[in-house]
Parts: structure tokens; C-alpha cells; sequence
């Protein structure tokens, strides 16, 4: 049992004995102590007065005299007015190294028998992935390896958006000023060269909408009657015909696309179970929203258009099903909820990682789908996020300013061999072993400093920043481990192998160590509040503050020098804990660490 719930217990038998007063164990909640104070835990002793018909002083001064007299667990306590800090026996803090060094499985918690489905990335077929994309997958990947690591069963997936006007788009251009370009002969990835047809066919259609201007019509009417656009709006038909020659334009293009991406995510390191196209789910929803109608959920107006009143719920009308029949992104979103359901039967919740531009968007659809009689529906959660930004401004992909995916990645590998090299980390290091830990520290330093941030916020990524070897970044935390292992090596060539014997005479510990201990025995807790939070920036800063609290041990005590050999022993153990604690944290935040630098 943790030493938090033990004092609990202690803490709710106190009640009992002092004050005659049953006070449960859940109704019990303890903080960590403020660094300028001793101590470990702090209970808070306000609430209690009526209990212990005392102030909180008084209350806390003989609960903490009660629990050090009677309770092997707490070695000391200090009161703050009604604070009451308590200090934790050293000895408990030994066993918290001797449990996770049995432990084969730190960092994992038991099977919760839930299901769960997150669906991130989610791109366009028209252009290659962008900053934004970095984001959006290492936040959903992160999340999904958190849900794993809480004890869910987990299934990743993605909706790629391949059909509609903007992939037509990129066909046309291509059709019209292509000359039969692929990406062997140009030697582009296909995703790219897909992506440069978009742009050109925006330049065109600025084109001719300047000249239709110039002939007197207003830009709105250019806008609508630039044969450009025209012709790919009657292409977007012909695709719904499933027209033998637009069809077999549309999979080759999408087929670069797919190529291009499948290179960029295996170098991002993130994967998906399954895959959802647009083109086969955009006429899902269309039987739901007759069922909605005949439950009289959704209405119908006098154009023929199906809508529902969401107004009653503090939101507004929301259509549906278009005059026409055509369906909108709210009614396929609702069918593709509920075929992923069919798909999965024991699924309990989907998770969305998408931009905080939808989060209205998620409401509705929800909401829809409670009113529906889904009994799933409350349990979706909307991983919303915000932009990213860069020092040199914002993105705006249909005029090719965009900000790639790739190239970042590729500019981060360079800045970490720079900087690697100019700070001698890699002696003795193959030219194959160097690339690799390139690869390692710049894309765990990008992927670290794009997830440090709550979701929630807009950041600034900042390349320079995010890659040095100092402060809150994924390379320092790295580098920590990068040292951890140098010592466990050199235990090991001694001949060092802790064993349970070796810890019990081990009674005393430095207040470092006891800090660094304590942040193990909680990150359990962490990664269930991670969880619970939806927030990869809880596993980083925890790792973070891990990772400098043994740093800070590391600079104040020695180990190898240390004459008592138990002692000795158990630092090893304690420095593997910590080894296995940041490798696991920085595997659920989808980041590899080095074993040497």
C-alpha cells in the first residue's frame, strides 16, 4: 500500500481515537508540503474544528503529536496555523525503492476493462502535414499511450479527408498544368508535389478572377464564375459518378499522398490501428437523421431542410440534411460516431483531437447524439488545442507559406547535431550512432516542447529554445538519462547488484534522496491524473521536475564514494527507479531517451 493512503488510515483512526468521530478514509485529502517547510504531506485541519471542538492549531498539534507517538510511518511533524506537515520515517521511503525494483511493470496500471478510441491527425489530401499536424498527433498519440498506461484498452485511428472541392482542387492543377509529373520523376514526396497543384491552382484562380474583375464584374460574382472554379465543381460531381477517369485521377493522387504521409509518420514515430476515409463515411448519418426526424429529435422546414433546435440547451439551430438531401460535416460526423461503435461494441468513449476552432462544433455533435439515445454520448470528450505559431508568424497553407511538417522535423535534426557537436556529446560515437541520437534528441526535443504546454494554449515554438541541454526540455531530461545509465554501467562493471538484503540496514537518507522518492511514489498518481486530464504536460513537467531533483542529488551526493556499501547498493537502486521512471514517462509522451551521450 502507498505511504499517502497508510496515513489515511492512520490519519482516520485518529479521529476515531481522539475525538470519538468517524472521519472515512475518502473524505481524508492530503497535499504535498511547501518546500520551505519539513515535511512530506500536509494535512489540512481548517474543516475539523467542529469535530475536534478545537481550533486548527490546537487540531493539528494533537492529531501530528498522535500520529508520531503511535504510527511507525511519521517521524516528526510541524504545524503552520492550521497546517499540519508531517515527515515521513526514512525507512518508508527505502520500501518505495525496494517495491518498484520488484516491480516489473512501473508505470502501468491494472486492466480497467474500458475501451477507448482516439482519432487524431485527420488530414487533408490536397497538401502535406504542417506544424499544426506536429501538435495534433503527438498530442493524440500521447493521449493514447496514457489511456494505455492507465489500464485501457485502446484503439488509435484517423479520419483522412479525401474527397470534396479542395482535393479537386489539386486535381485539376494537375490535370491542367501537371504534363504528367509524378513523384518519381520530379522527386518529390507525393504529398508535396499534391500540395504544390493546390497552391498553383490558388494562384491561377487569383488569375482569373483579377481578369473577370477588370471586365466589370464585382469580385464576389468573379469569385463564383472563374471557370477555374467551375471546373472543379463539375469534377467534384463527376467523382460522385464515380466518372472512370476523374475516379482513377482522384486514387492515384491519393495514393502519393498516402505514400508521402506514411513516410513523414514513421519518422514523427506515431502509427494508427485503423483507418477512416471521408469518401466512404460522407453518406453516414443520412438514415440517422430520418430516425432523428421520426422521433421528432430533428424538424423539417418548408424547403425540405432538416435541422435541429438546439436552442432550449443554450446553443442554436443546426442543419443537417441540406434542401437537396445533401448531407453536411455534422450529419457524417454523427454516422461515422456511430459506425465506429458498430465496429467496436465494447467501446466506451472517442476521443477527438482536434483544433479549439471546433470546439462548438464537438458540443453539437455530442449533444446530437445524447438526444439520439446514445448512452456514449456524455462520455466523448473533445481533446481540444490551440495553434502553434512559430517567431516568424502564422501559417497559410493556400498561399504556400505553410510551415511543413517534414521540414521542421528535418531543421530540428540539424540544430541537434549542431548543437550536439559543439558541446563534444558525442565522442566515441559511430557516424550511424551519432545520426541516431540526432534523430533522438531533435525530434524528442520538438515533440517535448510542443506537449510541456497544456493543450488548451496557444504557444510559440521556439526551435532554438526547445533544443538546449539546460531548463525545462525534452534534451535536458535526455541528457539526465543519458547519465543515469553511465552510472548503472559502471555499478554494473564493478559488480554491483543490489539485492534486497542490501536495504535493510538502511535507515538514513539524504533529504535529496528523500525528495527525489517521493516523486516516484507519485507518479502513479500522475499518470492517472494525466488521464483523468486529458493533459500529456502533466507526464513533462513531472518528468521535468524528476529529472531535476535527481540532478540535484546527483550534485550533493556521492555514490561511488559512498564507504557504507548498503548504502552504495542502494543508490544504484534508487538511480535505476529513476531511470525506469523517465524512460516510461517520456515513452507515454512518445519520446525515445539515449543510453549514452
Amino acid at each position: 500500500m502507498k505511504i499517502e493512503q497508510i496515513l489515511k488510515q492512520h490519519i482516520s483512526k485518529a479521529f476515531q481515537t481522539l475525538f470519538d468521530n468517524e472521519l472515512r478514509v475518502d473524505e481524508i485529502s492530503l497535499q504535498p508540503t511547501r518546500k520551505e517547510f519539513a515535511g512530506t504531506y500536509t494535512l489540512v485541519c481548517f474543516p475539523f474544528g467542529k469535530i475536534s471542538k478545537k481550533n486548527p492549531e490546537e487540531t493539528a498539534k494533537i492529531i501530528g503529536e498522535h500520529l508520531e507517538q503511535s504510527t511507525a510511518e511519521v517521524k516528526g511533524y510541524n504545524v503552520v496555523k492550521g497546517f499540519l506537515n508531517l515527515e515521513i520515517a526514512d525507512n518508508e521511503w527505502v520500501n518505495v525503492i525496494r517495491t518498484i525494483s520488484n516491480q516489473i511493470d512501473f508505470g502501468q496500471l491494472p486492466e480497467s476493462g474500458k475501451e477507448v478510441m482516439v482519432e487524431y491527425s485527420s488530414p487533408n489530401t490536397n497538401k502535406p502535414l504542417h506544424l499544426g499536424h506536429l501538435r495534433n498527433n503527438f498530442l493524440g498519440y500521447s493521449i493514447a499511450e496514457i489511456m494505455k498506461a492507465n489500464g485501457h484498452k485502446v484503439h488509435k485511428v484517423q479520419i483522412i479527408n479525401d474527397r470534396g472541392i479542395h482535393i479537386c482542387k489539386s486535381m485539376l492543377a494537375w490535370k491542367r498544368y501537371g504534363n504528367g509529373e509524378t513523384p518519381e520523376s520530379s522527386g518529390k514526396k507525393g504529398d508535396k508535389l499534391v500540395g504544390d497543384y493546390y497552391v498553383k491552382f490558388d494562384q491561377e484562380y487569383k488569375k482569373e478572377i483579377a481578369e473577370l474583375v477588370e471586365k466589370g464584374l464585382s469580385k464576389d460574382d468573379a469569385e463564383k464564375k472563374a471557370p477555374i472554379i467551375l471546373e472543379a465543381q463539375e469534377m467534384l460531381l463527376k467523382w460522385e459518378q464515380k466518372e472512370p477517369e476523374v475516379y482513377s485521377l482522384w486514387k492515384k493522387m491519393n495514393g502519393w499522398v498516402y505514400d508521402g504521409f506514411g513516410a513523414t509518420y514513421m519518422q514523427m514515430g506515431v502509427d494508427f490501428d485503423k483507418l477512416y476515409y471521408e469518401s466512404n463515411t460522407y453518406l453516414l448519418g443520412k438514415d440517422v437523421v430520418e430516425q432523428g426526424l421520426k422521433k421528432e429529435v430533428f424538424f423539417k422546414k418548408e424547403d425540405g431542410s432538416v435541422w435541429v433546435d438546439l436552442t432550449d440547451d443554450g446553443l442554436d439551430e443546426k442543419l443537417l440534411l441540406r434542401a437537396d438531401g445533401t448531407s453536411v460535416y455534422m450529419t457524417q460526423d454523427i454516422g461515422t460516431a456511430i459506425e465506429r461503435f458498430k465496429d467496436f461494441p465494447k467501446l466506451s468513449q472517442q476521443i477527438y483531437t482536434v483544433g479549439n476552432e471546433q470546439e462548438y462544433h464537438f458540443k453539437v455533435l455530442f449533444l446530437i447524439l445524447k438526444k439520439l439515445g446514445y448512452s456514449w454520448a456524455e462520455e466523448n470528450y473533445h481533446l481540444s488545442y490551440g495553434m502553434v505559431d512559430l517567431p516568424s508568424g502564422k501559417m497559410k497553407s493556400r498561399e504556400g507559406t505553410v510551415v511543413d511538417a517534414d521540414d521542421l522535423m528535418k531543421e530540428m535534426l540539424d540544430t541537434s547535431a549542431a548543437h550536439t557537436k559543439e558541446l563534444g556529446k558525442i565522442e566515441g560515437f559511430s557516424e550511424k550512432e551519432a545520426n541516431e541520437l540526432y534523430e533522438t534528441l531533435g525530434l524528442g526535443a520538438l515533440k517535448y516542447f510542443l506537449l510541456k504546454v497544456d493543450p488548451k494554449k496557444r504557444m510559440l515554438f521556439d526551435p532554438q529554445e526547445s533544443i538546449q541541454f539546460h531548463g525545462n526540455t525534452g534534451p535536458f531530461i535526455q541528457y539526465s538519462h543519458a547519465r543515469i545509465s553511465a552510472i548503472l554501467r559502471k555499478a554494473k562493471e564493478l559488480g554491483f547488484e543490489p539485492k534486497k538484503e542490501h536495504f535493510d540496514s538502511v535507515t538514513v537518507l539524504a533529504p535529496t534522496e528523500v525528495g527525489v522518492i517521493y516523486l516516484l511514489s507519485e507518479f502513479e498518481n500522475k499518470i492517472k491524473e494525466a488521464g483523468r486530464e486529458y493533459s500529456p504536460s502533466i507526464i513533462a513537467q513531472y518528468i521535468y521536475d524528476l529529472a531535476k531533483e535527481y540532478n540535484r542529488f546527483y550534485q550533493e551526493v556521492s555514490i561511488f564514494n559512498e564507504e557504507d556499501e548498503d548504502k552504495l547498493h542502494f543508490r544504484i537502486a534508487f538511480s535505476k527507479s529513476v531511470a525506469l521512471a523517465i524512460k516510461k514517462g517520456m515513452s507515454l509522451l512518445g519520446i525515445r531517451v539515449p543510453e549514452r551521450m
